[in-house]
């Protein structure tokens, strides 16, 4: 072999040796950071133990303990949400700020919009196959509404069909004979439609098909 070829070989293996450490440590520390800039961006929110730095700016550095206080916050209102006594007091407040003019509009959309992710009103959970544009090409989506009937289209739901490497998306509203249900996990197909296909359905959920009901 050639010095020219020999020397050709070796930046091809350190060529693919890179590639390969690429592959293996990015979504490593993708994750990693992102699960920093979420945690510190939260910790930040209370301003616990202010520094003063060189330059006289003063910055929050909690160290995490700003973090743990807003969760163990969250956790304390759920439970008194849960509460009889406490559900109450929740429940009109609730209902003052979804009377009060102005207020209402942003509040019960906020209201809604966390409603559709969690809760008992939790609307990402029916997974579905919808042909939009063509027979015979589908694409993933999720029923948030079964009955359109109040926008005169009987025998029609509305699908969210979210955007591949975003979270916004095209809310549709089809005939039921345009929706197949798919028998997989909202998180797995929300997954798939958001990578655009490559992430890959778990094994034990493998995706399959079914008509949706016509029936009333």
């Amino acid at each position: 072999m050639s010095l020219s070829r020999r020397n050709q070989w070796r930046w091809r293996k350190i060529l693919q040796y890179l590639l390969q450490g690429l592959l293996v440590t990015a979504p490593l520390a993708i994750t990693i950071y992102l699960i920093y800039w979420f945690v510190s961006s939260i910790d930040s929110w209370l301003p616990i133990f202010r520094v003063k730095q060189a330059d006289g700016s003063v910055i929050t550095r909690n160290y995490g303990l700003g973090f743990v206080a807003i969760i163990a916050a969250l956790v304390a209102i759920g439970f008194l949400s849960s509460n009889f006594l406490t559900s109450r007091i929740f429940s009109l407040f609730d209902a003052w700020l979804e009377r009060t003019p102005g207020i209402k509009f942003i509040y019960s959309s906020i209201k809604d919009f966390f409603e559709a992710f969690a809760g008992n009103k939790r609307k990402f959970k029916k997974a579905v196959l919808v042909s939009v544009f063509q027979p015979d090409v589908y694409q993933v989506g999720f029923i948030t509404d079964e009955d359109a009937s109040e926008f005169g289209l009987v025998d029609h739901v509305s699908v969210y069909v979210p955007n591949s490497y975003a979270f916004t998306g095209q809310l549709y509203i089809v005939s039921k004979e345009r929706v197949r249900i798919l028998e997989i996990s909202s998180s797995d197909a929300l997954k798939y439609a958001i990578s655009g296909g490559v992430a890959e359905v778990e094994e034990d959920h493998h995706a399959t098909v079914q008509p949706i009901s016509t029936e009333p």
